[in-house]
C-alpha cells in the first residue's frame, strides 16, 4: 500500500538509507512497497537486493517533481517500464525541461497523480493518489465517483521526529536559507512515515478501497532482474564466436610481436587465459579495451594500462598494458578466476590533454543513434563532518566565527555550552555520511549491451557526457563492468617532452624501448642515487629516500619500491624490514620458511595485493575463492561483512589445524590487516615502473626539454619553482618572461629557457592572447612605446610585464620603463586600440628623470609577487648574510655531529606517531641548490612549527640510514628577511 517511498537518494530530502527503509517496512510487517525517489533511481538495485533478503515484494519507480512540487509518480510494471521511466526522466533532466502536469503515454508503467480538485481524463494505466488527510475533500470531489481509479498515497521520507528535523535541515541547506525562513511547501509532513496495516485501516476508515487498489497496483508490478548476467556490450562483431575468434587472432599476432621466441609455456598461458576469458563472458570487455587503445595509438596518444589487468598476458599481447606477466611471474587468478565473481579491472591512463577525446570516441562509437548505450559512471558526494557543521551553522544563522569555533570544539562535546551548538553537533552526526548529490566517478565509463536506460537514468553534467545515477558498487553488482579511462599528468610530461625535444634538437625519440631503458647505466645511476625529480611516481622525497636506501637500479626493485612505499606496508613496519633484508642477505634468514617459500622475490614479506591471496592460500590453506574474499574485504570492497568474518575465522582455524605457531599466525594476520587495503597489485606497480623508466630516460638524456615538459603540464609533486631549480642545476639559462621570446607556455631555445606568460599571476589570459596575436601578425616589438601602440591592454597589465622584466631587451632599467608607461598611458583616456599614434615619425623620445638604482632584492620581491616564486636565489633576501652554514653536500663529514645549516623550504610531509602525535619530514635546498632532508619529532614540531615557505635556520644532528643522510632537527626557525623600508 506504500507506493511513494523515498530513501536518502532523494537528495537533500529523504533521510532513510535503503537498509533502514527496508528494515522499517519489515518492522511494520509490510509485504510490498515501492521505492520512488525524487528524480533519482540511484537506490533501485540496492533496494531490490535488500527487499529480496527479507521477503518483501519490491516495486520500483520515480517521483517526478519540479523542485519539490510533485507532478506524478511512475511505477514500473516490469523492466520495460523501468526503461521508459528512465528515458523520460533522462530526456527532461539532460535537456533541462520541467515536467508537465500530465505524464506522457507510458506502455509498461503505471502513473499516479497527486489529488487535484479539477478532474481530467485518465488513461487505463493512470490513477489518482489520495493522502489520508485529503479524505474529507475527496468525498466532496467529482473524483469520488471513480473509486476504482483512486489509490492510497501515503508518502514515506523519514521514520522519526529526529529524522523529520533532519529532513527540514536538509531542505534549508538545499534552499540555502535559514531554517526559520523555510517555507512549509518546501518540506514534507511529519506524517510521511510507515504505518502498520492496522494503523492505515484506521486512518482510512470508510475508504478501504484505497488500500485495496494500491496493494493491487503493487502486485501488478513484477520487476524481475537477473543480477549475475554480464550486462556489458557484447557481440562486437555480430556474434560470440566471431568475437572470440577475433580476440584469439589479435592476441597471437601480438604474442609474435612481444615474444619472438614463442615458447610452449607462453602458448599454454595464452590458451589458459583465453579459455577463462571466454568462460567468464569477458571477451567483449577485452575487445573494447583493445579498440580504445588502438584509437589512442592512431591519434598518437600515450597510454599506460594498469590495475589487475596487467596480470594478463592477453592484455600484454594486445598492447592494453606494457607489463610482461611472464617476466614478473604475475598471478593471473588475481585478475580473473573461476571463483571470482567481480569483474576484471583495467585502468587505462591517458594524458590529461587527451582523455576527453578518448571518452568522446567511446560515446560516438558505442552509442547507436537515439539508443544510448554509454554513460559516465556516477558517484555520490556525501556529507562530511566539518562541511556539515558549516552548513548547519549557516542554517541556524550562526556567524562565521562561531561556526569555526564549533568545528574546533566538535571532538570535545563537553566544551560546547551553547544549545544551538549542541543541536548542530547532534544533527551533523545524524546527517554524516548521507549522500548530498550525484557526482562523476573519477574515471569510469559504462557501455551496456541493451540501452543504458534499462539500468539507470542519466543526467547531463558540465562535462557534456551523460552521467549514470548508479555508482561503481551498484554497477558491479548488476554485472555492468566499468571501463576506467583515467587522466594523468605524467603522460602529459612525456608527450610534451617528446614534442619539445623534436622542436629544440630535431630528434625523434622512441619512448617505447622500455627493455633497453631497464639496462641503461644513466637511468640506473639516477635510480640508485634518488635523482628522480620530475619523473612520474618516483619523485617524492619519500620515494627518492627509499630508492637511495635500497640503492635500487633494477626493474624488479623499482616495482617493489612502488608498492612498499604505500601506507599499509610502511604502517605494518615491513617497509623497513624489506630494506634490511634487501641490503643484508643474512637478515633474510629471519623470514618464516613458509613465507620465504611463498614470496622469495620479496624475502618473505607481503608487498603486493597478490601476496594476500598467496599467503592465505598457502600459509592458511584457504581456497582461492576465500583468499580473494579476504583481499577484497581488506580493501573495503567486500559485499558482505559476515562473509569476510567467516573467512577471517577460517584463516585462524586452518592455521591452528596446520600447527602454525599462534604468535607467527598473529604476526602474519597483522601484516595482512595492516597493508592489504593500501597495497598495489603487482601488475599495477609494474605499470607505474614502466612509465617511470620512460620519464627517467628523458630525464637522463634530455633533462632540459623533459623538465620544460613537466613545467608545462603543471602536474607533479613539487611546485613549479623547483622544476625550474632542477633546470638550473642541469645547466639551463633560466630567463624571466620576455615580450618577444616567451610564449603562453614555457619554451626552450638551445639551453635558454623562457618562462611562459601563463606564469604571470595577475596577467589576464585576454591580455596574453592580444600580445601573442599581435606579435604573430606584425613581428617583434621594438620597445615599450611600440608595444603600447600595438597592443591595447591597460596600464595595470603593462606594469606587470615591466616589473617582471619583459622589456629588458630595451636596455632601460625597470624604473625608467615604469615611469615611461605611466607617462604615456596616463595621457590617454582610453586603452590603446592598435593605432599608430606613437609610431609617427616626429614622436620624440621621452626624457626620463634621474631614478634610483635597481636593487637585486627588490627584483626578487617582485618575482615572488608576480610569479609566486623567485628566479634569482632567495638567499639574497636573508637579512643577516653572516650566519654560518655548512653545505648539504658535506653532511656525510658531520655524521653524528651537531650542525647548523640554512635551507629554503621545498615541501613538508605531515604524519603521526603510533601515539597520535604530529611529526614532520622536511625537504629543503641549500645555497648551492643541493637537497636537505630533515626529521622533526613531535616536541620539535610543537616548539618550532613551520611558518610557510621561507628560509630556515636548521640546527640538529646528522644521521644516516642505509647511507642516506638526513638531519634530526633540534630547532628550525624562520630567518628574518630584508625589508626595503629599512634600507
Amino acid at each position: 500500500m506504500f507506493i511513494n517511498c523515498h530513501s536518502y537518494y532523494s537528495f537533500k530530502y529523504g533521510t532513510l538509507s535503503i537498509e533502514a527503509l527496508v528494515a522499517e517496512a519489515k518492522g511494520k510487517k509490510l509485504d510490498a512497497l515501492a521505492l520512488t525517489d525524487i528524480n533519482s533511481v540511484a537506490g533501485v538495485f540496492p533496494f531490490i537486493r535488500a527487499a529480496q533478503k527479507v521477503g518483501i515484494h519490491s516495486v520500483v519507480g520515480i517521483d517526478f517533481r519540479n523542485g519539490v512540487k510533485q507532478q506524478y509518480i511512475g511505477l514500473a510494471k516490469n523492466q520495460e517500464g523501468f526503461y521508459e521511466l528512465n528515458r523520460h526522466l533522462s530526456h527532461r533532466r539532460t535537456k533541462g525541461i520541467p515536467f508537465e502536469e500530465k505524464a506522457p503515454t507510458f506502455q509498461q508503467s503505471f502513473v499516479v497523480y497527486p489529488f487535484r480538485e479539477k478532474t481530467f481524463p485518465l488513461r487505463e494505466n493512470e490513477f489518482i493518489g489520495i493522502h489520508p488527510y485529503q479524505l474529507n475533500r475527496l468525498v466532496k470531489s467529482p473524483w469520488y465517483r471513480y473509486k476504482d481509479k483512486l489509490v492510497l498515497l501515503q508518502p514515506v521520507s523519514f521514520s522519526s521526529k529526529t529524522q523529520f528535523n533532519a529532513h527540514r535541515l536538509l531542505r534549508a541547506v538545499d534552499k540555502n536559507t535559514l531554517l526559520s525562513k523555510l517555507e512549509p511547501e518546501e518540506q514534507g509532513d511529519i506524517s510521511d512515515q510507515f504505518y502498520s496495516y492496522a494503523d492505515m485501516v484506521a486512518r482510512c476508515e470508510g475508504h478501504s478501497y484505497l488500500l485495496y487498489n494500491s496493494q493491487r497496483l503493487l502486485e501488478s508490478c513484477q520487476f524481475s532482474f537477473y543480477f549475475q548476467a554480464v550486462k556489458n556490450k557484447r557481440d562486437i562483431l555480430g556474434s560470440d564466436w566471431e568475437d572470440f575468434d577475433y580476440l584469439r587472432q589479435e592476441t597471437f599476432k601480438g604474442a609474435i610481436r612481444r615474444y619472438p621466441d614463442l615458447t610452449s609455456e607462453i602458448s599454454k598461458r595464452l590458451e589458459k587465459e583465453l579459455e577463462l576469458i571466454q568462460q567468464k563472458g569477458f571477451v567483449s570487455y577485452f575487445l573494447i579495451n583493445y579498440d580504445i587503445v588502438n584509437f589512442a595509438q592512431q591519434r598518437n596518444f600515450y597510454h599506460v594500462g594498469r590495475g589487475s589487468g596487467a596480470n594478463s598476458i592477453v592484455a600484454y599481447c594486445l598492447g592494453i598494458t606494457d607489463v610482461d606477466p611472464i617476466e614478473l611471474d604475475l598471478y593471473f587468478e588475481r585478475f580473473i578466476n573461476l571463483y571470482r565473481e567481480n569483474p576484471p579491472d583495467f585502468d587505462i591512463d591517458f594524458s590529461w590533454t587527451d582523455r576527453d577525446e578518448v571518452v568522446k570516441y567511446i560515446f560516438d562509437k558505442y552509442n547507436q543513434g537515439a539508443q544510448e548505450h554509454v554513460a559516465l559512471l556516477g558517484s555520490y558526494s556525501t556529507f562530511q563532518a566539518n562541511s556539515m557543521l558549516r552548513e548547519l551553522g549557516k542554517v541556524f544563522g550562526l556567524p562565521k566565527t562561531e561556526i569555526e569555533s564549533l568545528i574546533y570544539h566538535a571532538d570535545k562535546p563537553n566544551h560546547i555550552p551553547d544549545q544551538y551548538g549542541k543541536l548542530i553537533l547532534k544533527y551533523s552526526q545524524v546527517l554524516h555520511g548521507m549522500p548530498s548529490h550525484l557526482t562523476i566517478h573519477a574515471c569510469g565509463v559504462l557501455i551496456s549491451h541493451k540501452p543504458i536506460h534499462y539500468y539507470t537514468a542519466t543526467e547531463m553534467p558540465p562535462k557534456g557526457f551523460p552521467l549514470a545515477h548508479i555508482d561503481m558498487h551498484t554497477a558491479e553488482d548488476i554485472g555492468l563492468h566499468k571501463f576506467d579511462i583515467l587522466s594523468q599528468r605524467g603522460l602529459g610530461h612525456i608527450k610534451s617532452s617528446l614534442e619539445i625535444i623534436y622542436q629544440n634538437q630535431g630528434v625523434q625519440v622512441d619512448i617505447r624501448q622500455v627493455e633497453q631503458f631497464k639496462k641503461d647505466p644513466k637511468i640506473k645511476e639516477l635510480l640508485r642515487t634518488g635523482h628522480t625529480i620530475g619523473a612520474f611516481y618516483v619523485e617524492s622525497p619519500a620515494m627518492r629516500m627509499l630508492l637511495a636506501k635500497m640503492k635500487a637500479d633494477e626493474y624488479l626493485e623499482l616495482v617493489a619500491a612502488s608498492s612498499i612505499i604505500r601506507p599499509g606496508v610502511a604502517r605494518s613496519g615491513m617497509m623497513r624490514e624489506y630494506i634490511l633484508r634487501h641490503v643484508d642477505p643474512e637478515r633474510r634468514k629471519q623470514a618464516h620458511p613458509v613465507m620465504m617459500d611463498i614470496m622469495p622475490e620479496t624475502y618473505g614479506i607481503m608487498v603486493y595485493q597478490e601476496d594476500v591471496i598467496k599467503v592465505a592460500h598457502y600459509f592458511a590453506e584457504l581456497s582461492l575463492s576465500e583468499a580473494d574474499i579476504l583481499r577484497r574485504g581488506m580493501s573495503g570492497k567486500s559485499r558482505s561483512k559476515d562473509e569476510f568474518q567467516r573467512v577471517k575465522d577460517q584463516f585462524f582455524i586452518n592455521c591452528e589445524r596446520l600447527g602454525r605457531d599462534p604468535k607467527i599466525t598473529a604476526e602474519v594476520w597483522h601484516q595482512i590487516e595492516s597493508f592489504a587495503g593500501y597495497s598495489f597489485a603487482k601488475g599495477h606497480s609494474a605499470s607505474f615502473a614502466v612509465e617511470s623508466y620512460q620519464s627517467l630516460y628523458l630525464k637522463a638524456y634530455f633533462p632540459l626539454e623533459f623538465m620544460v615538459g613537466v613545467i608545462n603540464n603543471f602536474g607533479g609533486f613539487y611546485h613549479t619553482e623547483f622544476y625550474i631549480h632542477e633546470l638550473r642545476m642541469n645547466g639551463a639559462d633560466i630567463q624571466a618572461p620576455h615580450i618577444n621570446e616567451s610564449d603562453y607556455l614555457t619554451n626552450i631555445k638551445g639551453k635558454t629557457v623562457y618562462l611562459g606568460l601563463i606564469h604571470l599571476k595577475y596577467l589576464e589570459k585576454a591580455s596574453v592572447e592580444k600580445i601573442l596575436s599581435e606579435r604573430r601578425a606584425n613581428g617583434f616589438f621594438a620597445g615599450l612605446s611600440d608595444f603600447i601602440a600595438r597592443v591595447g591592454i591597460s596600464l595595470e597589465q603593462t606594469l606587470i610585464l615591466i616589473r617582471i622584466g619583459c622589456f629588458r631587451f630595451t636596455g632601460k632599467s625597470k624604473q625608467e620603463l615604469l615611469w615611461e608607461a605611466h607617462f604615456i598611458l596616463n595621457k590617454r583616456k582610453a586603452v590603446a586600440t592598435g593605432n599608430e599614434l606613437f609610431r609617427q615619425a616626429g614622436f620624440r623620445e621621452l626624457q626620463v628623470p634621474a631614478l634610483e638604482e635597481a636593487d637585486l632584492r627588490q627584483e626578487i620581491v617582485d618575482q615572488i609577487d608576480i610569479l609566486e616564486f623567485p628566479l634569482d636565489s632567495p638567499f639574497h633576501l636573508v637579512k643577516d648574510q653572516t650566519v654560518p652554514s655548512i653545505k648539504a653536500r658535506d653532511l656525510k663529514q658531520y655524521l653524528g655531529k651537531q650542525v647548523q645549516i640554512i635551507g629554503y623550504l621545498v615541501t613538508i610531509k605531515y604524519t603521526r606517531t603510533v601515539k597520535g602525535d604530529v611529526m614532520n619530514f622536511g625537504t629543503f635546498v641549500d645555497r648551492e641548490g643541493d637537497w636537505i632532508d630533515t626529521v622533526h619529532f613531535p616536541p620539535v614540531v610543537k616548539k618550532y612549527p613551520f611558518k610557510g615557505r621561507a628560509i630556515y635556520l636548521i640546527r640538529g644532528k646528522v644521521t644516516q640510514e642505509f647511507d642516506f643522510y638526513s638531519i634530526e632537527v633540534e630547532s628550525c626557525e624562520r630567518m628574518a628577511y630584508w625589508n626595503a623600508g629599512e634600507g
